[in-house]
């Protein structure tokens, strides 16, 4: 930045402009970095050192846990009519077939990953083939009371899952860098924080947890789950009809989308399943029953 001079705003340390360097794509590939907006010095965020890092005089970027390479501008126009890339060939147990996929996820190369309920499996879909693999599950519905965590190993040829946690309920998670996972909790109104490579099988309540009911500490029925950076917690609340977000150590969450009833409205939404937040903090929901 023109005029710009050396001299740090993050924190009452000085660091030197010239020694901090540009994000890349909003990230930082220097360990132990975080990418800030620090503007007495570049036009671009830049990567600052977390030893010396002040959130409050300066704040990060908000980016979600696998954020894409590509900004998505807020005036972007979207494609109405979908390309398929996966099953659309009815339902059924063929590899080509999906029934009731419910959860994806899609790694750095394009491979998706999807839970496909109804055939009780996982299956891997390299982008721009026919035909899908199955990676966990696919040997018919389990049996017994309890809602098991599996964890099943792509590694070695694995055959068979490993039980992490037994009776829960649960309808989405995800995990952030520091390999926390994060798991709704349906019947229990809640979203847990597990910390596994401690053997941690009990959990921290970090959404909800007060009970059944619509009020900002409180969830009904919660969905799917997503982390930022920033820890920040979004939800989609079910039952409430609406996303909220819960920042780091809050006991309280926000609406950032519904909460103005069932309905189909702009300002409403209908049983709210998958949420995703992208670089700007735009929050794309599956509006389910508006379909």
């Amino acid at each position: 930045m023109a005029g710009a001079v050396d001299t740090g705003i993050c924190t009452f340390q000085l660091v030197d402009c010239s020694e901090l360097r540009p994000c890349t794509n909003n990230r930082c590939d220097e360990p132990d970095h975080i990418c800030v907006h620090h503007p007495q010095c570049h036009q671009l965020p830049v990567c600052y050192p977390v030893p010396s890092y002040n959130k409050k005089l300066c704040p990060s970027i908000s980016l979600p846990l696998r954020a894409s390479g590509i900004d998505i501008a807020s005036n972007a126009k979207w494609i109405q009519n979908g390309l398929t890339v996966a099953g659309g060939n009815g339902m059924g147990i063929e590899l080509n077939q999906l029934t009731s996929p419910f959860g994806l996820y899609i790694n750095d190369n394009q491979t998706m990953y999807f839970a496909d309920f109804t055939n009780h499996r996982i299956v891997e879909w390299q982008y721009g083939t026919t035909r899908g693999k199955v990676v966990a599950g696919g040997n018919g519905k389990g049996s017994g009371p309890n809602h098991p965590w599996i964890r099943w190993s792509r590694q070695n040829g694995a055959t068979s899952g490993e039980t992490i946690i037994s009776n829960i309920d649960c309808r989405g998670l995800t995990m952030d860098e520091s390999r926390f996972l994060y798991v709704t909790e349906r019947t229990k109104h809640e979203v847990r924080r597990y910390r596994i490579d401690a053997g941690d099988t009990k959990g921290q309540v970090i959404a909800g947890g007060k009970g059944q009911g619509n009020r900002l500490d409180q969830l009904d029925s919660p969905q799917h789950v997503f982390v930022d950076r920033n820890h920040a917690v979004y939800v989609s609340d079910k039952q409430n009809h609406r996303v909220m977000k819960w920042e780091e150590g809050a006991k309280e969450g926000i609406v950032v989308a519904g909460g103005q009833g069932k309905g189909n409205s702009l300002t409403q939404l209908d049983s709210p399943q998958g949420v995703v937040v992208d670089q700007l903090g735009t929050v794309y929901v599956v509006d389910c029953f508006n379909e």
